[in-house]
């Protein structure tokens, strides 16, 4: 990993971290002071604790299958961890889908949340199955927009603020939006980051073709 890239991947898995840890108050037995948003939401007794439960483990421990090191010196432990995160996304995801019917903030997030929802099991259950098959390189791919898609938890928070403080709108009408955005935004980056690699790994190898052919002359 390049000092970019490291840098990137901590404050990532600082961000998760702080959220995943905040998010396990929901498993209380009483419900924690929450917004108005989750207070309001007529599915969170018994959806909001085993959504907040698994996708906070997910999200923290999903930085950790990016680690290169994780992958080339404890193969099993990467591969037991990665188990463990798509048994978190596939609990975590069916239970968003039930919470964001039952949002009161109206049709708007209610279909952004779900089709977060379904994308998120989606995505994950093919990366799994990719990985049955040694579809490696694939795989990693799809885990990548797996966890872009678990990742909203953090870019949901970052947001709120914004469109009430810059933008001039109520919580209401930002939250819809957010319930958009948090998550096609990190899809639009993880696509950027996944063609800028492919474009570095096929500029790659035709210099390494380019290297042999003049050693071979």
């Amino acid at each position: 990993m390049s000092r970019v890239s490291k840098s990137l991947w901590a404050l990532a898995a600082f961000l998760s971290l702080g959220v995943a840890l905040f998010s396990y108050r929901l498993l209380l037995p009483s419900l924690p002071a929450v917004g108005n948003d989750i207070a309001a939401n007529v599915m969170r007794r018994p959806w909001l604790p085993i959504h907040a439960g698994f996708a906070a483990t997910a999200l923290l421990i999903g930085p950790l299958q990016f680690l290169p090191r994780l992958r080339m010196r404890l193969p099993k432990l990467h591969r037991n961890i990665g188990k463990t995160y798509v048994i978190a996304c596939l609990t975590a995801a069916p239970a968003g889908l039930v919470l964001a019917t039952g949002t009161d903030a109206g049709p708007v997030a209610q279909w952004g949340f779900g089709t977060l929802a379904v994308l998120w099991f989606g995505a994950t259950a093919y990366a799994f199955w990719l990985a049955t098959q040694g579809r490696i390189a694939e795989h990693r791919r799809w885990m990548i927009r797996s966890f872009a898609m678990t990742f909203a938890a953090v870019t949901l928070r970052l947001y709120l603020p914004i469109p009430p403080m810059f933008l001039h709108m109520n919580f209401l009408e930002g939250y819809r939006i957010i319930s958009w955005f948090s998550w096609t935004s990190n899809l639009v980056v993880a696509e950027i980051y996944l063609n800028w690699a492919n474009l570095r790994g096929g500029f790659t190898r035709r210099h390494a073709d380019r290297m042999l052919s003049v050693e071979a002359q």
